[in-house]
Formats: structure tokens, C-alpha cells, sequence
């Protein structure tokens, strides 16, 4: 019992400040070694407590009750009792104080025979507990117990098997949670540092590379290391940073099997000057106690702290370099870890795009992104009316339009490194609306890079990195194929906002899904495109001279474009997508058409329409065909 009692002490020691503490020893009763007032919550005052009790005696006398029981329902009653901070807050007359909810824990440490011991010594404290929040609601000196965790520590010899089982936190009722532990008598100290990081949210940091003297040669040193327990709130910086040196620097330890936690590794770091300029920020600060007190190291690095000096701790990172993130000193004979901002100072210049959490990246798409923010930017109504009500979800759907498809950087685009190719479909896509011309527009640009594609040119791009500007036959068609498929994924994206968007999609779909035969017949029409639109001007000019007023000059259709032939009389009933693109992109007729041609109905012309004899009858005419 008297091992108990000190490892109980000596853990919970650090944790006195946080959070008040009661501790009961009960044998043939129970023992109340402190209470809930300031003056009694320190260490001195519950060694004192103990050094009065005394060791258990070895012989207990016979008829007498010896039993936990008497523990567990003064632990009960101590809960019900106010404590200071709890009765300042009960009885303010402060009308926005919020219900004061009275919550605790009872650390039971005792030795059971089996698990049916164990389950009836559970339904005695549920009872005991019921019946004291009965006397609680009757009285104006006590407040029931909201909610109560019971942890029951069996404690059983070396040398045999214990035959009660642990079990893990479980709800008996809606204010009492009750777990076990079941571990030998020499596990005890372990046990409850490792229940202490859960119960009081502490987190381990491990103090490595400590340079101390050996006792037994005073010239050399070596290095050990010191382990400490703090608030867990020191790591929120330094592990919600990169994934990548959190992980470096988190290691597992285990106290006993069955116990393992987690702690964080940092350095020592040999003190050097510094002005105060380089020092960082101190964002929080926590008491610590190392876990081995009495250990060479642990007393070595407490004098050392205790004695006025400091200790900056340093965090490795994954590229190399290493950063102090905490700082270690003594306030008042107290020991603190001071948590050091690791990001830069607000006073400093903003720190470069290119340096995220996610490495250094240098190929942002920096300007676009602001041209994105301009197109997007929000500003104050001049008047509030009924037209205003929808404006939020408007400027929200605008904005998503935007961004439903935009990498990031530049190497991870064909499409919008080709500006001078693309444009203006990215900016016409992501329009709620498109007119008819504006449809037709991007069609246009759907059609100029398969033109490009089947007359084999290479696409413009710029020096982005990563070997895509190549050429060559293979990464040519690489480059087509990989934009193919961006084009389709952008205008995927953007098919639903209208019908007019669907449309282009469409028409993107059907000239990719083409079969071979008919790409070899498309190819063929474009590059026909490309001859006519490279004649020798002079040749036009004199075939011109030749066949204005010949009778016997050749049929129209060899001088007439190719996109007028398509859609001349009954030889194209209906305009394809091939078709549209061959009208807008066909060379402007460089001499005026017959005349009466562009007036006759059909493929006939009347000549000397105006010529009438005297009777004022039209003479019959030789139709020449054109």
C-alpha cells in the first residue's frame, strides 16, 4: 500500500496546478488527506498527509473491515462538495453564467479477488453515487455529480496470474463510465504516467543530444537523452505543419505492453548569440515534469533550467535543414516549454508563392490568377432592395464556374499554354450564357487545331519544363493527344450551364469520334482549304483577263470556292460542322461573280433580261448555263 501511495503521488505531482485533487488512503476507513482548498493542493501538504498515516500494518487485526468500499463513497462525497472557483461561479449574479456542469474522475487503486468482485464493486459506487446526487439536489452547501469516470487499478503480485480481466471505457450509465486495469504491482508507476497523458490531454517530448560529464571520467561527455511531459497544445504547431517532418520527428515508446504512446523528438541545441531581432515569437507556454525524476539526466537538465539558464530545442525537417521550435526556462522555480513560432514574422516581407508546405513550387499560374481575381471581384451594393436578395448565390455560382476546371500550375496544362491557339473558348466557356456567334467562335477554335493537327505542325509551346516542349513526329502527336483531352475534360466541365455549351461539346465529340476513313477524307478537304487560300495572286489575275468574256469559259465551280460549293443550290442541302468552318475560314473572292449568276435562281441565267421587242413582249432567249 505504501508503494501505492508514493508512485500515485509521485506521477500525479505536476498535475496539481491543472486541475484540484482529493486523495483518500481507506483501509478500516477512509483517510481524506487534503480538500479542495488553494492551500491544500500542493505536493508537501499530501507527503505530510502520508508521512502521518504511516505504513499499512502487516497483520491486520481480526473482525476488522478492511475494504475500499469507505474510499469510494468519501471520493463520492468529496465530488459533491464545491470548490472554490465552483462556488465563486454558483453564486454570481452574473445572468449570462451558463449551468455549472460538475464533472470528475476517481482514481480507484486497490486488489480484487475476480471479475465478479470487480463487477460488484461497480454497483456499489453506481448506487453510492445515485444516493449522494439524491442528497446533492436537497442541499444549498452541494452540487451532484453530472458525469464521473471510474478507473479501477488492479493491482496484483509478480509471481501470479491475476484472474481478473482488464476492460476498456464502458457507458454503465448515462453519468458514470467505469474501465479496469488489471497490471503488476511493479507496473504501477508506468501504468499511470501512461493514463495521466490521456486523462489531462499531455503530450511526451523526448530532450535528445543533452551534453553532460561522465561521473567516472570528468574530461569526456557523452550525450543522453530526457524525457518530459507537458500539455499536448506545445505540438499543435509543429504537427499540423508538413506531413513529412511531423512524421520525422514522432516516435513510439512504451512503458509496459499494452502502453504505448507517442513522443516528439527534439534537440538540443548548443545555445549561440543572437539578436533579439532573430528570435522568434512565443506563441505558448507550459509547465513540464520530466517522467524519470530521479534519474542523473532528468536532475542534470532541471538544475541547469532551475539555475537560470535556457534551453532552445531544434525539430529536423525532411530537406535537411533543422528549425528551433521550442524553447525551455524557469519562471518564478517553475519550468516551462515555451512553443516558438516556427512561420515567419509578420513584420517580415511576405514570403514567396513558390514556397508552400507542399515543396518549393515555381510554376504557379501567378498571372492568371490574377486575372482570375479581377474577373471575380466583389464590392459593396450602393442600395439594398428586392433585386439584391438572390445576388449571393449568383456571384457563387459565378465563381464556380470559373474554377471548376483551373490547374494550378503550369505544367500541368497544354490548354491554357496555348493561348494564341485556344483562345477565346476558355473565356467564352465559362460564361453562363453563349450566343449564336459565340458558339460559332468556339467551334472555329475546335476546328483550327485539327486543322493544325492534320496539316502534322507542331503546337507552340512554351519553355515550361519537363521535356513537353520536345519534338518529333511521337511527341507531336503526344502533345495533340494530351490537349485533345484537356479541351474534352474543360468542356465537360462546362457542358451544363446551357444548351449552347452541350452544343459545343458535341461538337467536339463528333469530329474525335470520326472513323478512319473519315478523318482521311477530312484531312483531304482541309488541306484543298489550305491550297486555295496559297494561288499565286498574278495567276488569278490573268485566268481572270482570259474567261470574263468568253463564251466557252469553264464551268463555275473551278473558280468558285470550295465552301461555296458546299452551300450552292441543292449540292449541300444541309450545313455540317465541315462546312461551317470551310465557309469562315475560305479566302474573300478576290474578283466580283457573274452577275447573273448571284440573281438567277438556280444554276440558269437569263441573258438581256431588260430586252423587250416593240410589242413589249420578251423575245425567246438562249439560256446559257453557268
Amino acid at each position: 500500500m505504501d508503494h501505492q501511495r508514493r508512485g500515485l503521488v509521485g506521477v500525479l505531482s505536476h498535475c496539481l496546478g491543472s486541475f484540484p485533487h482529493g486523495f483518500v488512503v481507506t483501509d478500516r476507513s477512509a483517510y481524506m488527506l487534503n480538500s479542495w482548498s488553494t492551500l491544500q493542493q500542493n505536493l508537501n501538504h499530501i507527503m505530510n498527509g502520508t508521512a502521518i498515516l504511516g505504513v499499512p500494518t502487516k497483520t491486520p487485526e481480526p473482525g476488522e473491515d478492511y475494504s475500499v468500499i469507505h474510499g469510494l463513497r468519501v471520493a463520492i462525497e468529496t465530488l459533491n462538495e464545491c470548490s472554490e472557483i465552483q462556488h465563486e461561479k454558483r453564486t454570481s449574479l452574473n445572468e449570462n453564467t451558463s449551468k455549472l456542469l460538475n464533472r470528475g474522475r476517481v482514481i480507484c487503486i486497490t486488489s480484487a479477488r475476480d471479475n465478479s468482485n470487480m463487477k460488484s464493486l461497480e454497483n456499489i459506487f453506481l448506487n453510492e453515487l445515485a444516493q449522494e446526487n439524491k442528497k446533492a439536489l436537497g442541499s444549498d452547501q452541494l452540487i451532484p455529480i453530472d458525469y464521473c469516470h471510474l478507473v479501477i487499478l488492479n493491482i496484483y503480485p509478480n509471481n501470479i496470474e491475476s484472474q481478473v480481466t482488464s476492460q476498456g471505457p464502458r457507458e454503465v450509465s448515462p453519468f458514470l463510465t467505469v474501465e479496469v486495469h488489471s497490471i503488476k504491482a511493479s507496473a504501477l508507476h508506468s501504468k499511470l504516467s501512461h493514463l495521466i497523458l490521456s486523462h489531462y490531454d499531455l503530450a511526451s517530448t523526448t530532450v535528445t543530444g543533452i551534453p553532460m560529464k561522465e561521473e567516472q571520467n570528468a574530461s569526456s561527455s557523452a550525450n543522453y537523452d530526457v524525457e518530459i511531459f507537458h500539455s499536448s497544445a506545445a505540438h499543435t504547431a509543429i504537427l499540423k505543419g508538413n506531413p513529412q517532418d511531423s512524421a520525422l520527428i514522432k516516435t513510439f515508446r512504451r512503458f509496459e505492453e499494452g502502453s504505448e504512446y507517442e513522443t516528439v523528438t527534439l534537440k538540443w541545441c548548443t545555445p549561440r548569440g543572437c539578436s533579439a531581432s532573430e528570435m522568434q515569437n512565443c506563441t505558448a507556454m507550459h509547465r513540464i515534469t520530466p517522467v524519470d525524476v530521479n534519474s542523473r539526466p532528468s536532475s542534470c537538465l532541471i538544475n541547469f533550467l532551475l539555475n537560470g539558464r535556457s534551453v532552445m530545442l531544434e525539430m529536423a525537417r525532411k530537406t535537411g535543414g533543422k528549425t528551433i521550435s521550442h524553447l525551455l526556462a524557469a519562471h518564478g522555480g517553475e519550468i516551462f516549454i515555451h512553443t516558438l513560432s516556427t512561420a515567419r514574422s509578420v513584420l517580415e516581407d511576405p514570403p514567396s508563392i513558390s514556397e508552400g508546405c507542399g515543396g518549393r513550387v515555381t510554376d504557379y499560374r501567378i498571372t492568371d490568377f490574377g486575372i482570375l481575381i479581377r474577373n471575380n471581384i466583389l464590392g459593396p451594393l450602393k442600395c439594398t432592395n428586392s433585386n439584391t436578395v438572390g445576388l449571393v448565390e449568383k456571384m457563387r455560382s459565378r465563381l464556380e464556374r470559373h474554377t471548376k476546371y483551373w490547374p494550378m500550375t503550369i505544367s500541368s496544362t497544354l490548354m491554357f499554354n496555348l493561348k494564341q491557339v485556344i483562345d477565346p473558348l476558355p473565356e467564352l466557356m465559362v460564361k453562363e450564357e453563349l450566343t449564336t456567334e459565340e458558339v460559332l467562335q468556339c467551334k472555329q477554335v475546335i476546328f483550327s487545331v485539327l486543322g493544325l493537327e492534320a496539316k502534322h505542325e507542331a503546337l507552340p509551346l512554351p519553355s515550361i519544363g519537363g521535356g513537353r516542349g520536345g519534338k518529333g513526329g511521337v511527341r507531336r502527336e503526344e502533345h495533340y493527344r494530351l490537349l485533345w483531352d484537356e479541351i474534352e475534360t474543360f468542356l465537360k466541365h462546362h457542358a451544363n450551364n446551357s444548351a449552347a455549351h452541350t452544343e459545343v461539346l458535341n461538337c467536339l465529340l463528333e469530329i474525335r469520334n470520326k472513323d478512319e476513313k473519315d478523318k482521311v477524307e477530312l484531312d483531304q478537304a482541309l488541306r484543298e482549304l489550305d491550297s486555295f487560300g496559297k494561288e499565286d495572286v498574278t495567276a488569278r489575275v490573268s485566268v481572270i483577263r482570259a474567261t470574263t468574256d468568253s463564251p466557252m469559259s469553264p464551268p463555275a465551280s473551278v473558280s468558285i470556292p470550295l465552301a461555296k460549293q458546299l452551300h450552292k443550290g441543292n449540292i449541300a442541302a444541309s450545313k455540317s460542322l465541315l462546312d461551317i468552318w470551310l465557309q469562315r475560314s475560305a479566302p474573300k473572292d478576290r474578283k466580283p461573280d457573274f452577275h447573273g449568276r448571284i440573281n438567277s435562281d438556280g444554276l440558269k441565267a437569263k441573258l438581256y433580261p431588260n430586252l423587250k421587242d416593240a410589242t413589249g413582249r420578251e423575245p425567246r432567249e438562249t439560256m446559257l448555263e453557268g
